[in-house]
């Protein structure tokens, strides 16, 4: 599983070209944003996402999920994107 961290800089188009290149090869992908702008940020992508794998067949389930992750030794809530093929 491939795990990608998003923040409210990236950029939907370059994280949704992750994603599709990632579900081709089979692979489930995680998703983590931390905070509404990268959470907003991780949406965009996805939905772009489905628009690049939607001609190939391919069919995009997202299971959203809170998470815990350390950042610079500190616990933070984030919001975990599970994003698999069907």
């Amino acid at each position: 599983m491939e795990v990608l961290r998003v923040s409210s800089k990236s950029e939907p188009k370059s994280v949704a070209g992750a994603i599709a290149a990632i579900l081709r090869n089979g692979e489930t992908v995680e998703i983590n944003a931390i905070g509404a702008a990268a959470v907003n940020q991780v949406v965009k992508s996805i939905a772009v996402a489905r628009g690049y794998v939607a001609p190939n067949g391919i069919d995009l389930v997202c299971i959203p999920a809170f998470s815990q992750l350390e950042v610079d030794g500190k616990e933070k809530t984030s919001i975990k994107f599970m994003v698999e093929k069907r």
